[in-house]
């Protein structure tokens, strides 16, 4: 990690602890629950934009949602496709 670093004192329940620190693997615990905090930031912060178009241009409907899942799947395959092709 290059940017700079500070020690902080958390508490979290002892089973959670565990897990997450027999997960944690060479890079360590501090490590892992850095990365679980700036995962879970990226998701606050896109339930925030979320809040904000909707507010400004309604919510999604769930056919919306399904037909960009359908895109993304659809793109995923081409892309999968065209990389076995080019080997």
């Amino acid at each position: 990690m290059s940017e700079p670093t500070g020690k902080y004192s958390i508490t979290m329940p002892r089973d959670i602890a565990e897990a997450a620190k027999a997960r944690s693997g060479p890079s360590g615990l501090s490590a892992y629950v850095a990365a679980a905090v700036a995962r879970q930031i990226e998701r606050d912060n896109l339930n925030e934009l979320i809040a904000v178009a909707e507010a400004e241009h309604g919510p999604v409907s769930e056919d919306e949602v399904q037909a960009l899942r359908d895109q993304l799947a659809e793109a995923r395959r081409a892309q999968t496709q065209g990389g076995a092709s080019a080997a």
